[in-house]
């Protein structure tokens, strides 16, 4: 199935017909092998797309806590989200769409530059508070960390001098205040 994304995060599947929304969820899960595989096959069971996944550890070592974003339709997020509160080693699965969270990515941008458009490819990375990873001849690798709209902006910008390659981490998030995000 294709789908076309637009920048608020909804898509349409391949024949325009159901609009489709990207998902933030957050899980606490048992620090253990076997957990991720599990976790997969419940999304790969309801055709569910992850379109990024970040695993870090928590303050205790027994247990991960997973980022996952996904596109699809909001009946089967629920139905997933019953699905993942059942396995034995989540903890807790919440989906943290819409919610006051705190998120970043980090990215980094590989452009293909030349030496006379070097002094502008700084500038902009400078404006646009990327960190100036390296410099070589022919290409300039920029890291910049932001929000998704962040990081799509930046990409649209660096497409004029010509994004070779591009790599983005999966969404991480955190709750604001004193309340604990898994």
């Amino acid at each position: 199935m294709s789908t076309a994304v637009s920048m608020n995060g909804v898509s349409v599947n391949g024949n325009g017909q159901k609009p489709y929304h990207k998902h933030t969820l957050s899980l606490l899960v048992n620090n253990k092998p076997g957990v991720l595989i599990r976790i997969a096959l419940v999304f790969a069971r309801r055709a569910y797309n992850i379109d990024s996944l970040v695993v870090s550890p928590s303050k205790d070592p027994n247990y991960s806590v997973m980022n996952i974003v996904a596109t699809g339709d909001e009946k089967v997020l629920d139905q997933i989200l019953k699905q993942l509160n059942k396995l034995v080693d989540v903890l807790h699965a919440s989906d943290r769409t819409g919610q006051d969270i705190i998120q970043r990515e980090l990215a980094l941008f590989k452009l293909h530059c030349e030496p006379d458009a070097r002094s502008d490819v700084l500038q902009l990375a400078h404006a646009m508070n990327c960190e100036i990873i390296e410099v070589s001849e022919h290409a300039t690798i920029l890291q910049m960390t932001g929000d998704t709209e962040r990081l799509d902006s930046a990409h649209k910008v660096f497409e004029k001098y010509g994004v070779e390659e591009m790599i983005r981490t999966g969404k991480v998030l955190m709750a604001r205040g004193q309340e604990i995000t898994s």
